[in-house]
């Protein structure tokens, strides 16, 4: 299971989840071409160790367990996935 980053993160793209990341993960970066065209952060779920180091540094409680994500949200877990060429 991984964690997935839903609304709250668009438009703010603060990246304290991915200094918290202990497997670099959550893309893009701010040093990456895409950041600023991204309208948020995304967490590879396959590389995704679960060790929940990121949701506690999200400042707008946007970061999930994938089985926990709010049903208003729930289109994100797809995004997510999506975001690396993936499918859920």
């Amino acid at each position: 299971m991984a964690y997935i980053i839903c609304e709250p993160c668009i438009g703010t793209k603060d990246t304290a989840c991915v200094d918290a990341c202990p497997v670099d993960c959550i893309h893009p970066k701010k040093d990456e071409p895409d950041f600023e065209a991204a309208p948020m952060l995304y967490i590879h779920p396959v590389e995704c160790i679960d060790c929940g180091a990121c949701e506690p540094a999200c400042p707008v409680t946007a970061i999930f367990p994938e089985d926990n994500v709010p049903e208003q949200w729930q289109q994100y877990i797809q995004m997510n996935y999506g975001h690396y060429g993936l499918t859920k």
